[in-house]
């Protein structure tokens, strides 16, 4: 069944969008003055730092998205090849200090005198636009491994290489994933979408074996109450965030767990100083959005004029589908607790621009109207 395209219909898209994106970066930055200010005074001397530099970042976040939503999209696959060799000279570049700045036993984050830059944030927008131009044009070939498959998969291999030297598991296996979900959308035969699974899977079994940390990570998830104190620390204390919350949480500002208790109030574990303070209210409002948002993404990508826009529109909302749902399940312990930002609401001035990057991106597919492909 084909769907017409109608402007009303495309414009209110477009505005729920819109909407629903503004309002969690709002969201976000309310909740980051509210969950950090006590921790920037102590840091810093100045309970507005933390949101000073996030709504900075917002701003400029907001008018990229405007920019990119206001070009063609088709204009990206002239930056294809090269976001990709820029993606891998920054990978090799922030293993090299002091270039690279390491925080946390983990180097992510690129020197650029002023501020610093989490690679990896632009790393996946690039990937997912090489995917999707190099697949679109080796659309007719993709059934066949070596002509439709082999090249990106030697490009995801060494990007996510690169990223595992940071190192960065969650990052890796989110490139992976969103390359798997990109090559079933561009049509590839489920034996070798299959073929690919199993050693992935199982090299992610092996290196969680090899690093003590990341064992001790599934340990802990498996019983955070054997360690309370130390790697069971951080969910015990989310746990409590979300009990305390209730069903209309304690109030805005309110919230005890930020007060040196919940690690990381303000980036990884934001959500559950929103379950503590707005409640089950709260939470619900935030997962809502966030379902609104991914299903006008995949709804964008199925109506996308041509196959570049479909796989481009679906790759970006598998990219933020992945990280809200595994920051979700990793801190109301339904998996192994993971640094990985809330997309729009954490603290962090990458994940932020680069989101509502992902977004102008998605509004730009959606304003084409040459002609309708696919159904939905």
């Amino acid at each position: 069944m084909k769907i017409p395209r109608f402007s009303f219909m495309e414009k209110s898209s477009q505005m729920a969008v819109l909407v629903v994106t503004l309002s969690l970066v709002t969201f976000g930055i309310v909740m980051i003055y509210s969950s950090s200010s006590i921790l920037a005074m102590d840091r810093y001397g100045d309970e507005y730092f933390f949101l000073k530099k996030q709504l900075f970042f917002a701003v400029v976040g907001v008018l990229l998205m405007f920019v990119l939503s206001n070009l063609k999209y088709e204009n990206l696959r002239k930056a294809a090849y090269a976001g990709i060799i820029i993606s891998i000279i920054f990978l090799v570049l922030i293993l090299i200090p002091p270039i690279g700045v390491k925080r946390g036993g983990a180097t992510r984050w690129l020197q650029l005198g002023f501020a610093t830059f989490q690679v990896t944030e632009f790393v996946k927008i690039a990937m997912i636009v090489f995917l999707a131009h190099f697949l679109a044009k080796v659309a007719t070939h993709i059934k066949d491994f070596k002509k439709g498959i082999l090249i990106p998969l030697v490009v995801v291999a060494v990007v996510g290489g690169l990223v595992l030297l940071q190192p960065d598991f969650g990052t890796a296996l989110i490139i992976a994933a969103i390359f798997m979900g990109m090559l079933y959308l561009a049509g590839a035969r489920i034996p070798h979408l299959s073929m690919m699974t199993v050693p992935l899977l199982a090299g992610a079994v092996v290196m969680v074996m090899m690093k003590p940390y990341r064992l001790q990570r599934w340990l802990a998830f498996l019983d955070p109450w054997k360690d309370a104190k130390n790697t069971g620390f951080q969910i015990i204390q989310s746990w409590i965030s979300f009990g305390s919350g209730g069903p209309f949480g304690v109030g805005l500002g309110d919230g005890m767990q930020k007060l040196f208790y919940l690690p990381e109030p303000h980036t990884d574990f934001i959500l559950s100083v929103v379950a503590e303070e707005a409640g089950f209210i709260g939470v619900a409002v935030v997962i809502v959005l966030f379902i609104l948002l991914v299903f006008q993404g995949f709804v964008i990508a199925f109506r996308a004029a041509d196959l570049f826009g479909t796989l481009l529109a679906g790759g970006l909302t598998m990219l933020i589908a992945l990280e809200a749902s595994i920051n979700i399940s990793a801190v109301v312990g339904l998996i192994p607790t993971k640094g990985l930002a809330l997309p729009f609401m954490s603290y962090g001035g990458s994940s932020l621009v680069m989101s509502l990057a992902a977004v102008g991106i998605l509004l730009s597919i959606q304003a084409d109207r040459s002609k309708v492909r696919g159904n939905f």
